[in-house]
């Protein structure tokens, strides 16, 4: 399984937010990216998307975090 944890922090504009992607396999033989996002400190949304490989799965958590460190978001956590 891989599991990214992001967060963006702005005091300023009084931001605390976290993105967490998680790929693995469900009972089906299919690979599921898992997404969770919200304020830090907070329930959040919870997003899972089915893909038929995990090689699809990890493509897709691939372009999601290049487009949440393009809105600065930077990395906590990182496990394989």
């Amino acid at each position: 399984m891989i599991e990214i944890h992001l967060e963006k922090h702005d005091a300023d504009k009084n931001v605390a937010r976290y993105y967490r992607m998680s790929v693995h396999p469900n009972l089906f033989g299919e690979w599921a990216l898992q997404r969770e996002w919200g304020r830090i400190g907070q329930g959040g949304h919870v997003r899972l998307d089915l893909f038929r490989s995990e090689a699809e799965a990890k493509r897709a958590l691939s372009g999601l975090e290049g487009v949440k460190q393009r809105r600065a978001y930077e990395h906590v956590g990182m496990s394989h």
